[in-house]
């Protein structure tokens, strides 16, 4: 029997029109509207897609959006300007610098400069130390889309064999650090893989939840890497070429089409972990407009 197909696009759907409603009963009741600032450096397309996404959802919601698009030679020095006026107005309760930086710009230096209450990305350093101890303000929007994706299709986390494929500090890491974690949607036995790991397929075959994040290689996960009954989540996307009217062909980590026949369920690519991640960036801007207003 083929997978249920596990559809980010639906349930992203959902909660931000759940979301629209908790934006307009701030207005209404506190006159505050959630702000967002987001911060691009350099002209990365696949960054300014992104970017774009996040101010036109914004919009959409009713929350307030500033978006500075600054160009590749901006020092870092004018960039911690940028973010210490930022941090300081009352108007932003979110703030995100996209990333990758430019290499002349030190990323951890960027990211350590957001005030921990408006990280909403949630990669400050003092973030990221909540996270592991169980005390995060924010969880990063990807892994929390995925937590949030299993918890709406019922799928178990606790006790479970979960297997994350990649180690970054977006995504395997902190997919860990909340899957490890005692609490609903959590408690599951965590084991990270990523490029120098022996036999992944060893590990993958074991997994009752498969996370592939490792961005490396279109479809490299094949139907006779998992078990069956497997959940598979797929949180990479690969360009691999374009239709004929110029529109982008994507896939994931994940080989779909053969997966599918042996998974219990199954995101896909696109429409499955992608809209999640926005819509969860909206959610903790939300969340940080009441926190900063005592109202959380």
């Amino acid at each position: 029997m083929a997978a249920i197909i596990i559809d980010g696009t639906a349930t992203a759907k959902n909660i931000r029109e759940e979301l629209s409603e908790e934006v307009v009963r701030l207005k209404k009741q506190h006159d505050i509207i959630p702000g967002l600032a987001t911060i691009l450096v350099g002209g990365d397309p696949a960054s300014q897609l992104y970017v774009c996404m996040k101010v036109k959802t914004c919009k959409a919601m009713g929350l307030h959006s500033e978006n500075y698009d600054l160009p590749a030679k901006t020092t870092e020095e004018e960039l911690l300007s940028l973010i210490d006026r930022l941090n300081k107005e009352p108007k932003i309760h979110g703030i995100l610098v996209q990333v990758p930086l430019p290499p002349h710009i030190h990323e951890n230096t960027v990211l350590a400069a957001i005030n921990p209450i408006k990280d909403v990305d949630g990669f400050n350093p003092e973030s990221v130390g909540n996270l592991m101890i169980g005390k995060a303000n924010y969880l990063p929007c990807t892994p929390l889309g995925i937590q949030v994706l299993l918890q709406k299709y019922s799928i178990e986390t606790e006790g479970a064999d979960v297997v994350i494929i990649g180690r970054s500090n977006i995504l395997g890491k902190p997919m860990a650090g909340i899957l490890m974690q005692k609490g609903k949607g959590a408690n599951a036995t965590v084991t990270v893989c990523h490029t120098k790991t022996r036999d992944l397929a060893s590990h993958t075959r074991r997994a009752d939840i498969l996370i592939a994040a490792a961005g490396s290689q279109p479809r490299f996960i094949t139907a006779d890497m998992i078990k069956e009954g497997a959940i598979v989540i797929d949180a990479s996307t690969h360009r691999i070429g374009e239709t004929p009217d110029g529109k982008a062909i994507i896939c994931g980590d994940v080989d779909f089409e053969s997966v599918k026949e042996k998974a219990s369920a199954i995101t896909p690519v696109p429409g499955g972990v992608g809209p999640m991640t926005i819509a969860m960036l909206m959610s903790n801007t939300i969340k940080a407009a009441k926190i900063i207003n005592l109202l959380a």
